[in-house]
């Protein structure tokens, strides 16, 4: 707790850094968690989030005031928020590591979906355009072929690229395919047989552990833990990593 209130400070003292449309509202989140009003803080990161002003450092500062309220679920949701919008950070790569092992987790329960991190690898080094760049590299290399056939290099060039353009754009298209995936933000949450708070409870899921999300219906989600066990839990409960999060509720 020690360390995560010595981090808020440091990051409040940087707010100034950090420019955008919310800085002001931003700074005031940061502020308030250095003065040790944890829950408001994460309140205003929650609305800045649901507002669209998302970002790795927001998430990050959340992920700390999460941490010194000693919500470990939320905190790790946070982080992984974070590496998703940012997946080249190796501060907040390490940061989950840590809060994995705090949970005492498995390398496996937080990364159920390996799709997932072909698509943070894309994003990461924009694969997008990397294809773009080798094909049109390709298109140019066959026109040389054409107007000079004695170019025999560029007929190799012209295979490789395209060759090299495909296998880079099937990372993003494969991705793709990936289940979209919610971390356990609370302790023991109930996992249930319907999508109702008065349906029959059927065991209960690890606290900060990812599950495939099956389906959704309102404010209920159809996961599936990492023994295999179906059921619906509550988006309070276990939050999504592939959206903004909803507005938070008193």
């Amino acid at each position: 707790m020690r360390v995560a209130r010595l981090v808020l400070v440091a990051a409040a003292l940087a707010a100034p850094l950090f420019a955008g449309p919310s800085d002001d509202r931003f700074r005031e989140a940061n502020e308030l968690a250095r003065a040790g009003d944890y829950p408001k803080a994460i309140a205003l990161y929650g609305e800045l989030a649901a507002s669209g002003e998302e970002s790795a450092s927001l998430y990050w500062n959340w992920a700390q005031a999460a941490t010194a309220r000693g919500a470990q679920g939320e905190a790790l949701w946070a982080l992984l928020r974070a590496r998703e919008l940012d997946p080249g950070d190796r501060a907040v790569v390490r940061d989950v590591e840590r809060l994995r092992e705090s949970l005492n987790l498995d390398p496996a329960e937080i990364a159920p979906e390996p799709l997932a991190a072909a698509g943070r690898w894309a994003r990461r080094f924009r694969a997008d355009l990397l294809a773009v760049a080798l094909l049109a590299l390709s298109l140019c290399a066959h026109a040389l072929v054409r107007v000079r056939p004695w170019a025999r290099w560029a007929a190799g060039a012209a295979w490789a690229t395209l060759g090299l353009g495909l296998l880079v754009a099937a990372v993003p298209v494969a991705a793709s395919f990936a289940r979209p995936t919610a971390v356990v933000v609370r302790r023991a949450a109930p996992l249930l047989d319907a999508a109702s708070p008065t349906a029959e409870t059927t065991g209960s899921l690890r606290e900060g552990e990812v599950v495939p999300v099956l389906e959704s219906s309102g404010a209920w989600l159809r996961v599936e833990d990492n023994a295999g066990a179906r059921g619906w839990a509550h988006v309070d409960d276990a939050r999504r990593l592939d959206a903004p999060p909803a507005p938070l509720r008193d």
